[in-house]
């Protein structure tokens, strides 16, 4: 790519913001951030002073002063719509952190305020760009599990999972039926947003277990609080096909009705050893097939990192006339289901999904 990848960030004092910061410092021929608003101008100068970015204390005096090629939204959920509205009347392409609103209501009004008038919108949803999902989405892609009926995601909470979900069984806008459990576990407490530990302290927090009947198709939902956080609690994955089976970095298929083949999906990184390439993931690799190969080697980023960095390329190459990668459509579909399983959670019952003003 020739030129670099400029974008705008509104809400430059969140969380979320400073994987945005991180990247372009990692990758400046590639992106560069076109100033970011924060309101509060204490924080903005020690953003300045931090990753060397202008900031504004509004939208109208970055747009002044900025011409980037989209803005990135990093604002709570709900907060997001006047600056949506605004973006949208004067042309400009918006990349919308998750979820896109707070509640149903906000979901329908985005949809008949944007959508309806073709505002260009793709949401930041990032778990299912992860190198280890497009690994085993290529899997998938390939039709060596053969047709897939289920799966099990016990990685992320609510939305993030549905995308998941979603993503693996290869379902869209379709109805389900969902049920769910709650229970309450105790364990060590681990790492948070604000760090590490300080001290041993037992916490009780819900372990939430939902399915998703699809009809023909099958998502499990397994999710501990902060489990993506946890020191002692794992991530999990599973796929099933009917020739076929991922279970998380496992691929078991059949050549043939008598032959059962078993491999392993490897992360192949540079720098171990004696390798003095540098550190960085290289790819994922299951015998001799790349099933993923690290777009911005040799480049040292975490997977989480990778997979943002992977949003931001695929909105420039979506603003140029490209593919949709996650629509404020789908988006809204995945915190619908998922607002769902709350419910679901909450009450005991069970729930059946109904198409949505946003289902094509």
């Amino acid at each position: 790519m020739g030129t670099s990848i400029r974008f705008s960030i509104l809400g430059g004092n969140s969380y979320r913001a400073q994987y945005y910061f991180r990247i372009a410092k990692a990758l400046p021929q590639l992106f560069q951030v076109s100033g970011a608003v924060v309101r509060d101008e204490k924080q903005g100068r020690r953003i300045e002073r931090e990753w060397q970015v202008a900031t504004y204390r509004n939208l109208d005096t970055l747009l002044e002063k900025e011409t980037p090629d989209f803005v990135v939204i990093s604002v709570r959920a709900g907060a997001s719509m006047d600056y949506l509205l605004q973006l949208a009347e004067q042309g400009i392409a918006v990349l919308l952190e998750t979820p896109p609103a707070a509640d149903l209501e906000g979901l329908k009004a985005l949809h008949e305020r944007l959508s309806l008038r073709h505002a260009r919108i793709q949401v930041a949803e990032q778990y299912h760009l992860h190198p280890i999902q497009q690994a085993r989405l290529s899997i998938i892609q390939s039709g060596r599990l053969g047709e897939i009926t289920e799966t099990t995601v016990s990685i992320s909470h609510f939305y993030h999972a549905v995308s998941l979900i979603r993503k693996m069984l290869g379902i869209h806008f379709e109805e389900v039926i969902i049920q769910g459990k709650s229970f309450q576990t105790t364990l060590v407490a681990g790492p948070n947003r604000a760090g590490y530990p300080t001290e041993e302290r037992l916490v009780t927090v819900p372990r939430d277990l939902v399915w998703l009947d699809f009809g023909n198709k099958l998502g499990i939902y397994d999710f501990t609080q902060d489990q993506h956080r946890s020191w002692i609690r794992s991530n999990h994955l599973s796929v099933r096909g009917q020739r076929g089976e991922l279970f998380d970095d496992r691929l078991t298929y059949l050549a043939d009705y008598q032959t059962p083949i078993h491999m392993d999906l490897k992360r192949v990184n540079k720098g171990e050893k004696e390798n003095q390439e540098g550190y960085f993931l290289y790819g994922i690799i299951a015998g001799e097939h790349w099933l993923y190969r690290n777009p911005f080697a040799p480049v040292r980023l975490y997977d989480d990192e990778l997979a943002i960095a992977e949003c931001l390329k695929r909105m420039f190459d979506y603003i140029q006339g490209g593919p949709s990668f996650y629509s404020l459509e789908e988006a809204s579909q995945d915190h619908y289901l998922g607002l769902l399983m709350e419910k679901a959670l909450k009450s005991g019952e069970t729930i059946r999904s109904t198409q949505q003003p946003w289902v094509i």
